[in-house]
């Protein structure tokens, strides 16, 4: 670089303001009264302001700094329809060349990906700017260039508020004939009451195709499957029945449009959480023992339960006079219990009955049939159930599936988990349970019997059967034989878990999906799929994953704990992921339901557009250009982008290694001159 000028005045400019001004007025005098060396005077003054003044010159040794571009290439989901990673490759592969030559210009590249969190999916280009910009010193920034399909995630609100001082361009890579398919869920309630219907309300749209009725398919993870029309962006409401507890799944399909974008935005998925409003119970106790009231304190105590105990006080045989109307102030509605409303009850328990000409062995029968239509029985016998009188002796017995010997075990025991109980779901890691012995009190009694089928779970003095749990055709019995479960809870003998054991007991009487034995499920757990393979059985299918994209991974599950399979899942896709092992099949949605990157896959321009206004810069679609637009560098404040070409800004950045200064008035020279100035001028004034 040349030699610049440059001052450093030794005192402070109004202090020489004031000099010369001072200088000039007597100058000025002597000028008037034509007084002898004035002339000299201003010489003299004039050499001694441009020494306080301090010139010099200046020289830089300069290092010139390029300039720094970033280009943002999307590799999000969308990016991956039609020919818009082709475009993306060959942009990216064209701007590096043209950088190139455009000299002194870095060109720093940044990709982004879809997120596959529920907070933060989608396309977001200017968070990735951002982090690319905290690392490019301001001076040095030329402009950005955003490879995408437009669909952008992050645009800020106000683009004029972004604090660029360069151009943002955007390679837009889809095609303006793209045509496109999808359904839009507007509304599906999170959770449902069991046996109520709950409304999904939804829409399809469409760009570009043809107007007229669609095809939607309903399917329900029931395995339930209709098919409706409706027209483009009507809502349409969907009644769906909330069968059961836990996830109740419904898929909506549209039909496929020939050519268009893509599919995978063709179907949505609605999880409604089936919850339990009450349960009602129906609870029938044989005789009053000390047990009974554990029975009915444990149900009482869950507000959620509608309790209906049924005891027998004074069985007909027992005659000792009192009068009918001193025992009952009304009489129990046994007709209407076992008969009219029997299939109200989600759950009827047995404690301790016995036949007493009390219910008739047609409301027995009438139990079994509840059963076999999917109701749920719970039996916890006593001594009765070995007599001839029991309840294996009934029309019941046609769905129990434990024989007894008649006769009844004394002796104290502590209950233990059997092997099968150690991978059902009802027992498994039952508290206490761990271990050689349990760490739970003794019980004394137990109902000596044989467990045709079913699953024994929890075994007694000499190993013998003590909860049975069976399902008869579509619906399930638990027998407990044994009526000592109440020590537990008085706490004899430090107690045990009988709230729990019951708790469980029930949930899976009700059919709940968390203590299904033989269940298939998944779960997102931060970038990874939890697949998770309940069962009996010793080994376990593998585990075949569908992916969003229609792609499918098989994935091999590994024991964690008896009856319980395990495996992770890398996530590479937002979106709805089908699980299935030949048996049974599942669903998990990662992201959402609805990922913002199939919403809606249309390539626009129109969300960029407000920030490359802002900017100075330009949109154009890749399908226009054989090419790139042609990349050129403009100087600030010059046009950065026109038709069929776009600039980066010049900023002839620099970085100083070395300076070079002569001082002009302070050298032995210049204080010669203003010396001989001054002399010159007494000389000529003394004459």
């Amino acid at each position: 670089m040349g030699w610049d000028f440059t001052i450093a005045p030794l005192l402070p400019w109004p202090l020489l303001a004031a000099l010369a001004a001072a200088g000039l007025v007597f100058i000025a005098i002597s000028a008037f009264t034509r007084g002898r060396g004035w002339l000299l005077r201003a010489v003299a003054l004039t050499l001694l302001i441009a020494a306080l003044v301090n010139p010099s010159l200046r020289n830089e040794d300069r290092e010139n700094l390029s300039d720094i571009a970033i280009a943002v290439v999307d590799q999000s989901r969308s990016q991956s329809f039609g020919d818009r990673t082709a475009r993306t490759e060959r942009a990216l592969a064209d701007l590096k060349q043209a950088v190139a030559r455009l000299g002194n210009t870095e060109l720093r590249v940044v990709t982004v990906t879809s997120n596959s969190s529920a907070e933060n999916d989608g396309t977001r280009l200017f968070a990735a700017l951002n982090e690319a910009l905290s690392e490019v010193p301001p001076e040095r920034f030329a402009g950005a260039v955003f490879i995408t399909d437009g669909e952008v995630h992050d645009v800020p609100g106000e683009p004029g508020k972004l604090g660029l001082n360069a151009p943002v361009h955007g390679l837009i890579t889809g095609s303006r004939k793209e045509i496109d398919r999808r359904i839009v869920i507007e509304q599906s309630p999170r959770f449902g009451i069991v046996g109520k219907e709950q409304t999904i309300r939804f829409r399809v749209e469409q760009k570009g195709a043809t107007p007229g009725p669609i095809g939607v398919t309903i399917r329900t993870n029931n395995g339930e499957e209709h098919t409706i029309e409706v027209e483009p962006g009507q809502s349409v409401s969907l009644p769906v029945l909330v069968d059961h507890g836990g996830q109740n799944i419904t898929e909506i399909i549209a039909d496929a449009l020939p050519g268009e974008l893509t599919e995978q935005n063709n179907r949505a998925i609605s999880i409604i959480e089936g919850i339990r409003d009450r349960l009602r119970v129906l609870l029938v106790s044989g005789e009053p023992h000390p047990g009974e009231r554990t029975w009915r304190n444990l149900l009482k105590a869950d507000a959620s339960v509608d309790l209906v105990h049924f005891t027998i006080l004074r069985p007909p045989e027992k005659q000792d006079g009192t009068p009918i109307k001193e025992l009952s102030l009304i009489a129990f509605p046994t007709r209407e219990l076992f008969v009219e409303k029997l299939d109200e009850f989600d759950l009827i328990i047995f404690d301790r009955y016995q036949r007493r000409g009390i219910l008739p062995m047609m409301y027995l029968a009438n139990i079994a049939d509840y059963v076999k239509r999917g109701g749920a029985v719970l039996i916890a016998a006593g001594p009765d159930f070995a007599a001839e009188d029991g309840l294996y002796n009934t029309p019941l017995n046609a769905v129990l599936q434990v024989v007894p010997s008649g006769q009844v075990l004394q002796g104290g025991f502590k209950p233990r988990v059997t092997d099968r109980g150690q991978r059902h779901p009802v027992t498994r890691d039952l508290p206490g349970a761990q271990g050689a012995t349990p760490n739970w009190g003794r019980w004394f009694r137990l109902v000596d019997a044989e467990a045709q089928s079913g699953e024994v779970v929890m075994s007694g003095l000499d190993s013998k059967p003590l909860l049975v749990l069976s399902r008869e055709e579509q619906g399930r019995l638990a027998l407990l034989l044994s009526d000592h479960g109440w020590l537990w809870a008085r706490g004899y003998e430090g107690g045990g878990p009988q709230t729990e054991l019951l708790r469980r007991l029930a949930h899976w009487l009700m059919k709940e999906p968390d203590l299904e034995e033989e269940y298939l499920s998944g779960k997102q757990d931060n970038d990874n799929i939890v697949i998770e393979r309940r069962t009996m059985a010793d080994t376990t299918a593998p585990v075949t994953v569908t992916l969003p994209s229609g792609a499918t991974k098989q994935v091999e599950l590994k024991q964690v704990t008896p009856g319980v399979w395990r495996a992770d899942l890398a996530v590479t896709e937002p979106g709805i992921h089908r699980l299935a092992d030949g048996k049974l099949t599942a669903a998990v949605a990662i992201g959402s339901a609805d990922p913002k990157e199939t919403a809606d896959p249309i390539a626009t321009e129109e969300k960029l557009a407000p920030v490359a206004r802002a900017t100075g810069g330009g949109l154009y679609w890749l399908e226009d250009y054989s090419g790139l637009p042609r990349l050129v560098k403009a100087d600030a404040g010059r046009q950065m982008a026109g038709s069929g070409w776009l600039a980066f800004k010049a900023n002839d950045a620099h970085r100083v290694r070395a300076v070079h200064e002569l001082p002009l008035f302070s050298t032995l020279g210049s204080l010669g001159l203003l010396l001989m100035a001054f002399a010159a001028m007494w000389y000529r004034e003394g004459r």
